[in-house]
Order: C-alpha cells, then structure tokens, then sequence
C-alpha cells in the first residue's frame, strides 16, 4: 500500500510542507542598490537569511543583474508577502 504525501496543515493551498528551503530569484536593471533593497526585503520577511549567502549573476550585456537567494521559509503567507513586496518594488522586474 502506497503512504500518501502528507498535507500541509494550515497551508492547504500549496504543495511546500513548511519550514523548507526556498530560492527566489529575483532580476532588475544592474544598479549598485539592486542587491541591498533585494537583501533589506529579504531579510524582513526572513530575518535568519544571510546575505553572504545571496548569489549575483550579471547578463551577458551587463545591463541586468539576477540575484538568487534561498531562504528558509516557514508558511505560505509569509513567501506571499515576500512575493508581494519584491514584485511591487520599481528596481525589481522579475521574481522567480
């Protein structure tokens, strides 16, 4: 007999059992203050994130930075919020 996956509890709505590890990747114009507004909002939504740990990649025309960052996340409401501030902010264009 197959054990099905357990259901997450008080996120029923996602298929993430929480606490996990979760990476973002986050793209906006290369700017100097790209990489600390993403790291500022990171760390608000997830206070333990290290941001020694924020990977940076630039396009091959250097016009746009992708920044990667895995942060250990603990419910879907806060990776929404997370989600919701990145996407809102005028630096940020994309996050993954």
């Amino acid at each position: 007999m197959s054990k099905s996956p357990p259901i997450p509890a008080a996120d029923s709505d996602t298929l993430l059992e929480f606490p996990c590890d979760f990476p973002l990747k986050i793209m906006g114009h290369a700017v100097d203050e790209l990489a600390q507004t993403v790291l500022t909002i990171v760390t608000r939504h997830a206070p333990d994130f290290d941001g020694a740990r924020m990977e940076m990649r630039s396009s091959s025309s250097g016009n746009y930075l992708s920044l990667t960052c895995t942060v250990r996340a603990t419910s879907k409401p806060q990776l929404d919020a997370l989600y919701m501030e990145l996407t809102s902010h005028p630096l940020i264009k994309v996050v993954l």
